[in-house]
């Protein structure tokens, strides 16, 4: 077995989104016009979850793939969040975008046009990007398409093969569905850290509860961390629960990123040395900070030392 290497490093491959984020007060109802506030943000379930840990102290860097239409805006927006963009620019397609309806309980329902970023490739990958770093995250979205798919085998055994830790995030139900469960158990199996929701748990793992969900795949991945949204988080290593963490009480606003920013939470206190009821703690504070903004990115000024008291003195 290699060993895991001490670089405190994070590289994330995933998508970076234009978000188009639709806060409606009414049901939405064919052929009708409902009053809504809408407004612009920078997205991407990778890209999310490259902000949150940049902005949580961790040394971040994005791999990913945008259109000709907004790349620049796209970098200056991670740049501005302390990651380094590692983004390749497709000059005949346009950055994924999705339209996010967003109700009055802050759950959302997405139309999704994934452009540019369903054709990142092996092509776009260099070893060097695995320089400095300690672990690996993949969005599973990335896995969803062919191009990706080759992409992700190639840089999860270029990460094991380099002792680098790998984690994956499963990303969404319905295209699990369709991608196939198995097919995707298959295809991560090189990682050592998984985080569904509860409802991605349940369909991965075949079980009834979440904590049953939780220790069925750390079986498989040696650990598995269940996001439970408002019921807070539990975490399992080696077949057994080992920590769970209370929700952060806070207004939900907008649910978009939640899960991203819990992951980022998760993994910049293990970067620092936390152990696993510190580091739920500390994507839950981050998942509820997430919720409390509109769209799924950090805003810039934030109090990290409250967000994140593993790095007081």
């Amino acid at each position: 077995m290699v060993a895991i290497v001490n670089d405190k490093g994070l590289l994330v491959i995933g998508d970076v989104v234009t978000d188009v984020v639709a806060m409606h007060g009414a049901p939405v109802m064919s052929a009708s016009e409902i009053a809504a506030d809408i407004v612009l943000r920078p997205g991407g379930s990778g890209a999310n979850t490259a902000a949150w840990a940049a902005t949580l102290g961790a040394d971040v860097g994005l791999l990913a793939r945008c259109g000709y239409d907004s790349s620049e805006w796209h970098i200056a927006e991670l740049t501005k969040a302390g990651v380094r963009p590692y983004v390749r620019i497709d000059a005949d397609n346009p950055t994924a975008v999705v339209i996010a309806m967003v109700d009055k309980t802050g759950e959302r329902s997405m139309l999704t046009n994934r452009g540019a970023g369903g054709l990142i490739s092996e092509a776009d990958w260099d070893d060097s990007l695995l320089d400095g770093v300690g672990r690996l995250h993949v969005s599973g979205y990335l896995l969803f398409s062919e191009p990706g798919l080759g992409l992700a085998r190639l840089a999860m055994a270029k990460a094991a093969a380099a002792g680098i830790a790998i984690s994956v995030d499963p990303a969404s139900t319905n295209p699990l569905r369709e991608f196939g469960v198995g097919r995707f158990l298959h295809e991560s199996e090189m990682a050592h850290l998984i985080f569904p929701n509860r409802d991605e748990a349940l369909l991965l793992s075949g079980a009834t509860s979440p904590e049953r969900a939780a220790e069925l795949l750390s079986e498989t991945y040696g650990t598995a961390v269940v996001k439970l949204g408002p019921q807070g988080a539990i975490v399992a290593t080696g077949g057994q629960v080992v920590a769970k963490a209370d929700p952060v009480r806070t207004e939900t606003i907008d649910s978009t990123g939640a899960g991203d920013a819990f992951a980022a939470g998760f993994l910049a206190a293990t970067l620092d040395g936390a152990g696993e009821r510190a580091a739920l703690e500390a994507g839950c504070r981050a998942g509820a900070e997430c919720v409390a903004l509109v769209g799924g990115r950090p805003r810039y000024g934030l109090d990290v030392k409250r967000l994140y008291p593993i790095h007081t003195d």
